[in-house]
């Protein structure tokens, strides 16, 4: 087999096309993805991992590629980043103000997808629609615009009371999507969470929180040939070595016919691609 690239691992760059077009990204080296489908790849984990945020050697990975020191220092891993309805930038206890101003001051958008069934998410404005793509999204519609995440999490902690705010990786890998009606979903929704909207907008004032309206739902496709039988997680803690025809891909998932790899997960992680 012939090796493509080496380097440490980030997640799957993609850009919306009909399919997803799909980068692996190894160091400097960015391997178009697409054009593997049906082929046998492998993928051999080195035993070096370096953290993505400093570069240093680590024996562990944290939070998808740090080190434990950025782990416990970051701002961008901090636990707010999970549950962003716990922002603390404004009482002045954010870890890194700078970086706080720079991603979690900025506008949100709350959207509703379809990815292993309807759910509701949020990310930045500027996010969009990686996001989605990262979740195997093959729906998607944006229903509320916001000034702070502050904001979008103290919304999506009201929607989640109706709809579910996770993804089911293991349904969003197997085949059979089933469309739905985002557009109706969403009246229902905002419907349903009126008052505890108004009681946001009191909170927050009158300009904070937009719904919008007069927009089409997304639809997303993947390049996919084909489902693996059966469901099984691949891991590089586990086994070094990924090996088998690639079927698919999918949010951030490599689908072989031996099973499925989550690339994100392992961020920081030297691999050797070979084809």
């Amino acid at each position: 087999m012939e090796t493509l690239a080496r380097g440490n691992a980030r997640k799957l760059i993609t850009r919306l096309e009909q399919p997803v077009n799909y980068r692996l990204a190894l160091g400097e080296t960015k391997v178009e993805l697409n054009s593997l489908l049906g082929s046998t790849v492998r993928l051999r984990y080195t035993g070096k991992i370096n953290c993505v945020h400093c570069g240093r050697n680590t024996n562990k990975s944290f939070n998808q590629g740090y080190c434990y020191p950025c782990f416990q220092t970051l701002a961008q891993c901090d636990s707010c980043i999970i549950h962003p309805e716990k922002c603390h930038y404004d009482q002045g206890t954010c870890r890194e103000p700078s970086w706080g101003e720079k991603f979690c001051m900025q506008d949100h958008i709350v959207y509703l997808a379809n990815s292993s069934g309807l759910k509701v998410g949020i990310t930045r404005a500027t996010q969009i629609p990686t996001r989605w793509i990262d979740q195997g999204a093959i729906q998607a519609l944006p229903i509320v615009r916001v000034r702070s995440r502050l904001q979008s999490g103290a919304l999506e902690v009201i929607f989640r009371q109706h709809v579910a705010d996770k993804t089911n990786w293991r349904d969003m890998l197997r085949e059979g999507d089933h469309v739905v009606d985002l557009l109706k979903e969403r009246d229902q929704l905002l419907e349903r969470c009126r008052a505890d909207i108004d009681e946001l907008i009191q909170r927050f004032g009158f300009h904070a929180i937009s719904v919008i309206r007069g927009i089409d739902p997304v639809d997303i496709s993947y390049p996919v040939e084909g489902y693996p039988q059966k469901i099984t997680s691949f891991s590089f803690d586990k086994e070094p070595l990924v090996e088998g025809t690639l079927l698919g891909i999918k949010g951030q998932y490599l689908m072989f016919d031996t099973g499925v790899i989550n690339i994100r997960r392992f961020g920081g992680y030297e691999l050797e691609l070979m084809n």
